[in-house]
């Protein structure tokens, strides 16, 4: 787990800017769950058999009456759950919903992934049109964009995973394949070999992935629906100009998804970052809540965001005040509240140091704020009830009256802009 400092909160403020000036500009609302959750909702809605559930979810007893909870590992079961129990299928459909905060899951910490990370989320629910699964892809590469990441870097993998009805058919023939490579493959995968199938597909074990390789294509073997689906999908992405690639191998980690997934890529010098992805899940309402309610979703890791925007050179610099206060003496120090509720409420940012007691340390801090004025009160200007104004580049300095402070330190603020 990592602190978030300042320099941080540049980078985390900035993402969900430009996913708000996104996502509300397509009538998104924010929405957010509280950080623990039963673990049922996870263990019912994710799927017992998936390594989220099996080894990253971090849980805990209620001492009340010993119920099983968890801190929430995802975002899209809590949304569900909050769409359900908060009656949003009595508004009109489809509900959009975005939000944005910390998840937490017991994994191998690696580059731009720890075990409290920030997720941004969004979820259209409550609509079964291809046409959804399109517009949740457009708006999430627009939000890249908006990020600084080329166009031409920004890939997008994709597939259908089909539906419970003709998803059976496939996970058949994997078995069958996986048959000649049971000794080739991680432990891992012969486990999920017998207990969840599809999951073999999401390993990234490097011995795993020359097996899959040749695996069979899981679009052959789609039912009508399905197929229709995805092939409108593709229709839209080819009119909008969206470039993608087919991903045969591409499932998502969690058992809810149904139909189209996807991911989207960054594209490196040696090999591709993943940035966020998600897709169709179009029965995770009936699983949770008993209500068939069609969905689709994205999700980004906030942290790898922030970790590509650095290296791509996206840098933020934070802001300081252009003036500084300079207080000597105890009758100054008291007046110089005043001073700052002044200027607070003008909304003119104004540095100070009140503990300080020298000139020459004061000064000294305002240099090395970069402050371009410096506001000087001293015991007896705190008594005439005037203030010097020190110019730090010219070293030229005026006594004003107080009452005219704040009109000629923006008289001069408004000649530098």
């Amino acid at each position: 787990m990592k602190d978030i400092l300042a320099a941080d909160w540049l980078y985390y403020d900035s993402i969900l800017h430009n996913a708000k000036k996104i996502f509300e500009f397509y009538n998104f609302q924010r929405i957010e769950t509280p950080f623990i959750e039963k673990a049922e909702l996870f263990t019912k809605g994710i799927g017992k058999k998936t390594g989220l559930i099996e080894k990253e979810m971090y849980l805990l007893r209620n001492k009340e009456n010993n119920e099983l909870l968890a801190l929430r590992p995802e975002g899209t079961a809590p949304v569900m759950r909050a769409y359900l129990e908060g009656g949003m299928f009595n508004l009109p459909q489809p509900v959009k919903l975005y939000y944005f905060g910390p998840f937490f899951r017991h994994e191998k910490p690696q580059a731009g992934r720890y075990r409290q990370f920030y997720q941004l989320g969004a979820e259209i629910i409550g609509e079964d049109d291809a046409i959804i699964d399109v517009e949740i892809i457009l708006i999430s590469r627009g939000f890249l964009e908006s990020l600084g990441f080329s166009k031409k870097n920004i890939y997008l993998l994709i597939n259908s995973i089909g539906c419970p009805n003709c998803r059976h058919l496939y996970i058949k023939e994997i078995k069958k394949y996986y048959k000649n490579y049971s000794k080739q493959i991680c432990s891992d995968c012969q486990r999920r070999l017998k207990e969840n199938p599809l999951r073999v597909l999401d390993c990234k074990n490097e011995k795993c992935c020359l097996v899959k390789q040749e695996v069979p294509f899981i679009l052959d073997y789609l039912c009508s629906d399905c197929r229709d689906h995805f092939k409108l999908v593709l229709e839209y992405l080819d009119y909008l100009n969206i470039p993608y690639i087919l991903d045969k191998t591409l499932v998502r980690g969690l058992d809810y998804y149904t139909k189209t997934v996807f991911e989207f890529c960054l594209d490196g010098e040696e090999n591709k970052t993943s940035l966020g992805g998600g897709g169709r899940y179009d029965n995770l309402a009936e699983v949770i809540g008993g209500l068939k309610k069609p969905a689709v979703g994205v999700a980004f890791g906030v942290e790898r965001l922030m970790q590509e925007m650095i290296q791509a050179g996206k840098k933020f610099k934070t802001s300081t005040p252009k003036l500084f206060l300079v207080q000597i003496g105890e009758p100054a120090k008291r007046m110089s509240f005043k001073i700052l509720e002044q200027f607070r409420k003008e909304n003119i940012p104004l540095g100070e140091n009140l503990g300080k007691e020298s000139l020459r340390s004061q000064l000294k801090t305002a240099d090395r704020l970069g402050a371009k004025y410096v506001l000087i009160l001293g015991q007896q200007e705190a008594l005439d009830s005037m203030i010097i104004l020190k110019d730090m580049a010219s070293g030229l300095q005026e006594l004003i009256p107080l009452e005219k402070i704040i009109f000629e330190v923006k008289k001069r603020l408004e000649k530098t802009m």
